[in-house]
């Protein structure tokens, strides 16, 4: 079958063992999808860019780009959705989250660390200026808290609140009975632990800034686990789905996404296609 190419497009690191991971990842997919095209690229720090990539496609073959991120944000609203629109054939996917598979690994991350029922957990997210992010954080959230039993706030690295130390802070305060602590402290037991759960795919900027935060544990990221890549052929396989959808059909909206948004985004998209369809046609270059 001849397969749209995959761009499994990451946010790029300089840590070397977050790159390795990411990169494993992209290795991951391929191997669980034998004869797929996987091509690696990035929006940030690292090469090749996502830009260079679309516009060295082989002529008139489709791509998807799967963001190997874990939210709605502006690389995936604003760098992603330029690249597609850039090349007549290609189609943005969903970022991998929120998914419940992610919430199940963040709690077995929570169990590697030694999380006990008494322990408050702050789920840190890199954060992002985008409030469709904070929202799929949120859900995320709601799917942990299916999970486990401890008292849970989400918090961000960067461009949203609260801070991942802020959290640690009001966290540490109601464990101690201060002025934090009553009604909103659920059921805390005094004694339990102040623990971070790292939202985060691999090891980088963000994932050493939560060991400055304050807390008494931090667990490892998302990576090294195959849920990832299974996670991003799903947003794959949803995005090929759509690709032969008519002018007329309004894709699904993506995690964390307002449906009236995705169908604005699909609007505009059908238009420009009209649009340049009809340039084509009667002003030919």
């Amino acid at each position: 079958m001849n397969s749209p190419i995959m761009i499994a497009c990451a946010h790029g690191t300089s840590n070397t063992q977050g790159a390795a991971e990411v990169n494993a990842l992209r290795a991951a997919i391929a191997e669980l999808r034998p004869g797929l095209d996987v091509r690696e690229a990035y929006v940030d720090v690292q090469q090749p860019d996502l830009v260079d990539v679309v516009a060295g496609l082989p002529e008139g073959k489709a791509a998807v780009v799967v963001p190997l991120l874990l939210s709605v944000g502006y690389h995936v609203k604003v760098d992603i959705a330029r690249a597609v629109k850039s090349r007549p054939g290609s189609a943005a996917a969903a970022p991998l989250g929120p998914d419940p598979r992610l919430a199940a690994l963040l709690d077995q991350r929570l169990r590697e660390a030694g999380t006990t029922d008494n322990d408050v957990v702050v789920l840190a997210a890199a954060g992002s200026s985008n409030p469709n992010a904070a929202v799929s954080v949120e859900e995320l959230l709601g799917q942990l808290r299916q999970l486990r039993s401890n008292r849970m706030v989400a918090a961000y690295g960067a461009s949203a609140q609260p801070s991942v130390p802020d959290a640690v802070a009001m966290l540490r305060e109601e464990l101690a009975g201060g002025a934090g602590a009553g009604d909103s402290a659920g059921a805390v037991d005094v004694g339990g632990r102040v623990v971070i759960a790292s939202y985060l795919l691999a090891p980088g900027f963000f994932h050493d800034q939560l060991a400055k935060a304050g807390a008494d544990v931090v667990t490892e990221p998302l990576l090294p686990s195959p849920t990832l890549a299974e996670i991003a052929l799903d947003r794959y396989d949803a995005a090929v789905a759509t690709m032969g959808e008519t002018p007329g059909e309004t894709p699904a909206a993506a995690p964390g996404e307002e449906p009236n948004e995705a169908s604005a985004d699909a609007q505009r998209s059908g238009f420009f296609k009209v649009l340049r369809r009809f340039v084509t046609k009667y002003f030919p270059r």
